[in-house]
């Protein structure tokens, strides 16, 4: 059943106008009145619901009864990486909302190849979030995750949830199922890692005086966005939920 994000409230019985994108993407799937669909914006469970007229660019749906379903991971993951090229930045978006990261920051680092500020990087910021909207109606989840602000590397340091882990190539990294399966089941974590090239040893050395605890992937070298996604599969496809 199609799925659609909404970010307004939800009520049984309710008589809606989908939003402008939601809107469009009924039309564009050429759905019908008498069509089912399903509604969440965010705040938890799901609506089922039914078209009920179709405008040249409006769609009026009946909001029916609310499941309060959660797909979420038991494990709060929060993603924290160097900014890059855009379209490895979306990618890494979309994936990373399908395996359930509850947060992602970009942060401007030394090597960071994209280097946003000000107007460019809201409306990049407003990008990638649309992206998790999109993979969100795809993959099933119920609640956004939440693509943050800019920040530049340091000044995030400070400010991690839970326990913190910097995804590094240092031979003496902790390897990475030790530490999940040392961790309970729902503690939070939060995933450091870099863009093309790497951290600089300086922003390693800040890391780790700040609490960053070196994690190891294994003997092979993943690519910037996939490195994250790595340790994000460990952590939320093996915790209970």
């Amino acid at each position: 059943m199609p799925r659609f994000h909404v970010d307004c409230p939800l009520s049984p019985g309710a008589d809606l106008a989908l939003p402008a994108g939601a809107a469009r993407h009924v039309q564009v799937l050429r759905l019908q009145p008498g069509s089912a669909i399903t509604l969440f914006n965010g705040a938890g469970g799901e609506w089922q619901a039914t078209v009920t007229a179709m405008g040249r660019s409006s769609v009026q749906v009946l909001v029916g009864a609310h499941s309060a379903v959660e797909r979420e991971p038991g494990r709060p993951v929060h993603l924290a990486t160097g900014v890059m090229a855009s379209d490895r930045m979306d990618w890494l978006v979309e994936k990373a909302t399908e395996l359930g990261a509850a947060s992602l920051t970009p942060l401007l680092a030394e090597r960071s190849a994209l280097r946003l500020s000000g107007e460019r990087a809201q409306k990049k910021r407003a990008h990638w979030q649309a992206v998790a909207v999109a993979a969100s109606e795809q993959s099933g989840r119920n609640r956004l995750m939440d693509v943050r602000e800019q920040l530049i590397f340091q000044e995030h340091l400070g400010a991690a949830e839970g326990a913190r882990w910097l995804l590094s190539l240092d031979p003496g990294a902790a390897p990475i199922g030790e530490l999940v399966q040392a961790l309970p089941a729902d503690a939070p974590v939060t995933v450091l890692s870099g863009p093309e090239g790497g951290l600089s040893p300086s922003e390693e050395a800040a890391a780790r005086a700040e609490g960053f605890v070196p994690v190891g992937l294994g003997a092979r070298v993943l690519r910037a966005e996939t490195a994250p996604l790595a340790a994000l599969a460990a952590l939320t496809l093996t915790a209970p939920r």
